[in-house]
Order: C-alpha cells, then sequence, then structure tokens
C-alpha cells in the first residue's frame, strides 16, 4: 500500500498537473524553512492565548451572538465584541463592525472623522494605498474628498532602497499637521512593510516633534503577526478590514478602529451621524462569524505566514526577487515576486486561481478597478468575496510586474496554488528548464 507521501504526490500530478520534479523541488524546500517556522508557531501561541485571555476576561456567551434588529440600541454582543476586540489591540475603545465597508472606509471614518479644514495630513510613509488616493485628493480633484474639504497634504518619502528614518520624517512636520498616516503594509509599492519596532521609533520621533500630534497606523495585514499591535508602539489610533487578519476568515463583511477612546468616537460619528456615535447599528445575524473569526485569527496568521514563507523560498530558488526573502522577519502576511513581465504576471495567475475552491474553472482577466489607477488582476476564489485572509494573488499591471500574495488559512492550500502558478510559468516557458534551477 502506497505510503502517504507518494498518494500526495500521486494527487497533486494527476489532479493539479504538476510535474514530479518540482514537487521534488518543493519537498527540499520544505526541509530548508524549519527556523522560520519555529518563529512562526512560537508568535501564533502567544497571539492565541492573548486572544483566548480577552474572550475570557469579558465573558463571551452565546447570548452574545444573538445581534438586534433596527437601530441596535443596547446591542450587548456589539458591545462586548468590541470590549473584546479593544483589549486585543491595546485599545481604550473599539469600533468592530460589519457597517464599515472595507478597510479603506475604517480609514476613511478615522480621517474625516478627526482632520478638520486647514488641518495638513502627513503621509509618513510615503504614497498610500491606491484605493485612499481618491480619498486624499491631492493628486486631482475628487468630490467629496479631503482636498474638497481645505484639509491639506503633504507625502514624505520612502526610497525602496534606505531604511526608515524617523527623525528626517518628524522634520516635516508643520504647525497645521494634525494627523502622520502611517501605513504598515508595503501595499503595491515596492517598499518594505513596517515592524513594530519599527512603528515604534517612528511614533516616538513624531510625538517628540509634536507631543499633540496624533499618530494614525493603518494595520491592514499586519494584525497577529508580531506579539504587539501598534497601539503598544505608540501609535494612537488604528484602523483596519475584518476580511483581512482579524476576521479569521469568517467575518463576512467589516472593519475595525480601535485607540484612544476620544478618537474612536470621532470616527464612530463619521460612521454613523454625530450626536449618535457608536450607540447604532444592528448586527443580525453575523456576530457568531465576528467572534469567531476573531477567536481563530492568530492560527489563520501561523497558516499564513508558513505558506508565504514557502512562496518566498521556492521564488528565490526559482531566481525571482522576493520580498521578503525567506528567513526574514514578517511584518504583514503579503509576500512580493517581481515577475518581470506582463505576460509572467498572467501566466502565474492563471496556474493560481486553477487551485482555488471557488471559481477553480475561471480564467483572471486584468480590469479598471474602482479606487484603483492601474488595470488589477486578481487571482484565487474566496468564500467571502475579495478576502484577503483566505487566499489570493492580485497585482497592479505596471512595472516590475510584481505579484503580491496574502492569506491563506491552510498552509497546503497555499503550497498546492503557488506550485499551480509556477507549473504554470514552466509551462509557458517564463522558468528556465526545471532541473537547471536545482541548487
Amino acid at each position: 500500500m502506497k505510503d502517504v507521501a507518494e498518494k500526495n504526490r500521486d494527487i497533486l500530478i494527476q489532479g493539479f498537473g504538476l510535474e514530479r520534479g518540482l514537487l521534488e523541488v518543493a519537498d527540499e524546500i520544505q526541509s530548508e524553512v524549519h527556523r522560520s517556522q519555529e518563529r512562526i508557531l512560537g508568535i501564533a501561541s502567544y497571539n492565541q492565548a492573548r486572544v483566548l485571555r480577552a474572550f475570557r476576561n469579558h465573558r463571551v456567551s452565546d447570548s452574545h451572538f444573538a445581534g438586534t434588529t433596527g437601530y441596535g440600541y443596547h446591542d450587548e454582543g456589539r458591545d462586548v465584541l468590541e470590549r473584546v476586540a479593544a483589549e486585543i489591540l491595546a485599545g481604550e475603545e473599539a469600533l468592530y463592525r460589519p457597517h464599515f465597508a472595507s478597510g479603506t472606509h475604517a480609514i476613511s471614518c478615522v480621517l474625516f472623522g478627526i482632520l478638520r479644514p486647514g488641518d495638513v495630513l502627513l503621509a509618513a510613509t510615503g504614497p498610500p494605498y491606491d484605493t485612499l488616493v481618491p480619498v486624499i485628493g491631492a493628486r486631482h480633484p475628487v468630490q467629496g474628498s479631503l482636498a474638497d474639504w481645505g484639509i491639506g497634504y503633504k507625502e514624505a518619502s520612502f526610497p525602496e532602497s534606505k531604511n526608515l528614518d524617523p527623525d528626517r520624517i518628524a522634520s516635516l512636520l508643520t504647525p497645521e499637521t494634525r494627523v502622520a498616516f502611517v501605513q504598515r503594509s508595503c501595499g503595491y509599492s515596492q517598499r518594505r512593510s513596517l515592524s513594530i519596532s519599527q512603528i515604534r521609533a517612528l511614533s516616538e520621533a513624531l510625538h517628540k516633534a509634536r507631543p499633540d500630534l496624533i499618530v494614525f497606523v493603518d494595520n491592514c495585514y499586519g494584525e497577529f503577526v508580531e506579539i504587539e499591535e501598534p497601539l503598544e508602539a505608540g501609535a494612537d489610533i488604528v484602523a483596519g478590514s475584518l476580511i483581512k487578519n482579524p476576521g479569521g476568515t469568517l467575518a463576512p463583511t467589516g472593519g475595525y478602529v480601535a485607540g484612544r477612546a476620544s478618537l474612536v468616537k470621532l470616527a464612530a460619528s463619521r460612521l454613523t451621524a454625530p450626536g449618535i456615535g457608536e450607540k447604532v447599528g444592528a448586527t443580525p445575524g453575523n456576530l457568531r462569524s465576528l467572534f469567531q473569526g476573531l477567536f481563530m485569527a492568530p492560527t489563520l496568521i501561523k497558516e499564513s505566514l508558513l505558506g508565504m514563507e514557502f512562496a518566498s523560498a521556492i521564488f528565490k530558488r526559482l531566481g525571482f526577487p522576493v520580498k521578503p526573502e525567506p528567513g526574514d522577519v514578517r511584518a504583514d502576511i503579503i509576500q512580493e515576486i517581481s515577475l518581470g513581465s506582463r505576460a509572467a504576471l498572467l501566466a502565474f495567475c492563471n496556474g493560481f486561481q486553477r487551485a482555488s475552491p471557488v471559481y477553480s474553472h475561471a480564467i483572471p482577466e486584468p480590469a479598471l478597478t474602482p479606487g484603483y489607477g492601474d488595470e488589477i488582476i486578481m487571482a484565487g476564489g474566496t468564500f467571502v468575496q475579495g478576502s484577503s485572509s483566505e487566499l489570493s494573488a492580485d497585482a497592479p499591471l505596471r512595472e516590475p510586474y510584481s505579484v503580491f500574495l496574502q492569506g491563506g488559512f491552510s498552509s497546503h492550500h497555499t503550497q498546492i496554488a503557488v506550485l499551480c502558478g509556477v507549473q504554470e510559468l514552466i509551462r509557458e516557458g517564463h522558468i528556465p528548464a526545471l532541473f537547471s534551477c536545482r541548487d
């Protein structure tokens, strides 16, 4: 009778069209990443205990899953969930709700809640993520943007080849600067994502220069990757998406804001209305998923990081620039792979899509997408539409034609999807003969 390893090879060869030589390379890669795996497992263990402690501290019960209707007055489940989230994220208060349409919506509520005409927003870590550009409105007129409301904007440079320079960034502050916006993830840029230690150094420098400055961190893709969150490193307020890390693949939609109570209340007034704030917002039928997803999030992040480590290692072996490199300490769940050409990018995404549980039969096509300046290709069939916490590969169609992998609630699924993408690159001639890539 065949052993498990041989049966696994058989199903990957017969069911997914993978070459035996590619699987041999994958086995070698797996044996090389043990040290990184130990670090990832240690962080996940700590974060799971921290999350469990918060659930216990706030006495979560199944009565909290019922939700409410109408205005959502006195929604005990919503309120307890937000107290749990606030403790986990180290905030005084939190909004943790399905009423946010996306992470961009949550970030927008913070910016419009805090900033006033005449204030200046400093993008402390360079150009923000594509979907925030219209929110700011500095590059071209956008009705309803921050610029439309008379809010100024300044952008720090963050060259790919240089390390973060907190003192240089702090020197850009003016008396009108009210908020310094820190994007933890690299987004679609070529810079590295920020570690908690870098966020701490930047927050200290900014607060030293201006004690009344509000440091706002876009925490998307970064939650539970390290053993601290940005609020523990000096940030005043953070925001993110529930269909990324903290939703644990179970949140059907939503976003969060956490931090100083006075700032969270300002964001709540933008989410609902002034004078109403956080007191309303019914949660019919989705609280159980939000609670359970949050509880499962540290395990999800562990699996995602294990999968990204494999992807980094195999593409480095094949000669492609990767960021982070194998063994690097990670700051988020994103893996960038520079494929070098439009054709190679499309080929990888086509192969990757075939390993999706939903729409495996589809062929991803580049398209203009709301909020983005370039055509975007998005691969990965997810159970929740656009869920980056499941597994996806997307990219803007521009040089250096990098694909950005994220998520993966199963490292085994990530490995299969990555190998299918590699197989398509081999099939279309974007990778030399496989065995020439071996050490």
